[in-house]
């Protein structure tokens, strides 16, 4: 497994072709990473959500929940 280092920003982004200089995160994650962000941003706003911090916290929640489930599935196999 590796570390996440998260993006430093747009202006902050450098790379090499395929890797940012900055964060070390590969163009192809970082790209699927905000495809993915935007869409959820475009869900918050589409429902209008008042409780925006709800909403974000329990997506995060589950994210990390999911993962470890399915890496306790991949450890027992």
């Amino acid at each position: 497994m590796k570390t996440f280092t998260p993006c430093k920003g747009k202006i902050a982004c450098r790379d090499d072709g395929e890797n940012c200089m900055v964060c070390g995160r590969c163009l192809q994650e970082i790209v699927e990473t905000r495809r993915l962000i935007d869409g959820l941003a475009e869900l918050a706003m589409s429902q209008e959500y008042e409780n925006l911090g709800e909403f974000t916290a329990y997506v995060a929640e589950k994210v990390e929940k999911k993962v470890r489930h399915r890496r306790e599935g991949d450890n027992r196999s």
